[in-house]
């Protein structure tokens, strides 16, 4: 006798919070005190910070201002070790290794649910250090300090853990809102301008394909956010976050359970490409490069008309990226182009139908569910071609 299956509805809201500050660990500065102490249900929290590698070197004092800072807590915030420095960049993805580190921190120190695990640096260890945070114990609380360009505006506001396994990206990783995320425009400072550029990507991405005025203001800043200026950067920074929390708010797949992820614009490309380079090739370089391929195949495949399609590559170039690297002519053992298995891979990791979005206008993305290979290719040797030409017409401007 078959008995008839119970089903309900389960509804679960966050709140989603990311605060903007300078000098977040002056014991002057209340933000990060307020932001811990703001549950009632104890009256003292532990308290583990994780500090990237690079980070802490690039800012020798980092580390002891984050102790003087709880020192100066100790009444509701307890420290319950010297921040733990980790490697940072994508090398810190590659294993298991380092989440494994953290949780036996987390064990070793009682962190429990009501406690704080957070993390201070890049992308890729907001990521590792998120992962580790969300299955420990079934959840830590986590916050994100991003340190980068590219974390404050994007990958550190999002909701997404992750590391890399099997030689593909982010293979393992949870959802797990953090929170809460605290940018501090002055951690920013000591950055070099390879890292200062990357985080730009992002927002150019998501003016692309939501919001033409945000591109349009892009564009305008393009000479002040060439040479690093910090308004403007900051301005960008604010913008671009906002529009990726409004996305995750409003798109009514915070969580990504179908196959569209408008986020990703030439992000195939992107994430098969870094492999390849095995990580040399930074995040967000390698988006640029993905940007501009799946730029050049919107208009090859008659979605995007041509003047778009040459504001978009010309502000890239603008912006300082190149848009081209020899790893996208890399062949398999069969002559085949190693890239194009991102797009097989970019179908598994969604699950289901292949979902990539392309340039219907700026400010407009449309999903695709078939691509012409051949079209694709003949876009990849656009790119070359668009790259010497405007390698060239450097060389003859500073010869």
């Amino acid at each position: 006798m078959t008995m008839p299956a119970i089903e309900r509805t389960i509804r679960m809201s966050f709140r989603h919070r990311v605060y903007f500050t300078r000098r977040v660990f002056d014991p002057a500065n209340p933000l990060l005190r307020e932001v811990l102490a703001v549950s009632q249900d104890r009256e003292h929290h532990h308290v583990l910070v994780v500090l990237d590698e690079s980070l802490a070197q690039a800012q020798a004092d980092l580390a002891r201002n984050v102790e003087n800072y709880f020192a100066a807590s100790a009444g509701s915030l307890n420290l319950v070790c010297p921040p733990l420095v980790v490697e940072g960049g994508e090398r810190t993805k590659n294993s298991y290794f380092h989440v494994s580190e953290i949780h036996s921190h987390i064990d070793r120190y009682h962190i429990d649910r009501h406690s704080y695990v957070i993390a201070v640096g890049g992308g890729a260890i907001l990521d590792m250090v998120g992962l580790a945070a969300a299955t420990a114990h079934r959840g830590c609380r986590h916050v994100r300090i991003p340190t980068t360009t590219l974390s404050q505006g994007d990958s550190g506001v999002g909701v997404k853990n992750g590391i890399n396994a099997f030689g593909k990206k982010n293979f393992i990783g949870t959802f797990s809102p953090p929170f809460a995320v605290i940018n501090d425009f002055d951690l920013l400072g000591s950055l070099s301008p390879r890292d200062k550029r990357a985080g730009y990507i992002e927002a150019v991405k998501v003016g692309l394909i939501r919001d033409k005025d945000f591109f349009e203001a892009i564009e305008l800043d393009a000479d002040r956010l060439r040479e690093f200026d910090p308004d403007t950067m900051q301005r960008l920074i604010y913008h671009c976050a906002e529009l990726h929390l409004d996305h995750i708010a409003t798109s009514g797949d915070p969580f990504e359970f179908g196959s569209a992820r408008p986020l990703d614009f030439g992000h195939w490309a992107a994430h098969k490409l870094e492999q390849l380079s095995e990580y040399a090739i930074r995040h967000g370089e390698a988006v640029a490069i993905g940007i501009g391929l799946d730029t050049i195949y919107s208009r090859q495949v008659g979605c995007l008309d041509a003047a778009s399609a040459e504001r978009v590559l010309a502000l890239l170039q603008r912006l300082g990226f190149e848009l081209f690297a020899h790893e996208l002519l890399n062949v398999d053992s069969d002559n085949n182009l190693m890239i194009l298995k991102g797009l097989e891979e970019f179908r598994e990791h969604l699950g289901g139908q292949l979902t990539i979005t392309l340039l219907k206008a700026i400010g407009q993305g449309v999903e695709a569910h078939e691509v012409n290979l051949p079209k694709v290719i003949a876009s990849i040797y656009e790119l070359q071609e668009r790259h010497q030409q405007h390698a060239r017409k450097v060389y003859r401007a500073f010869a």
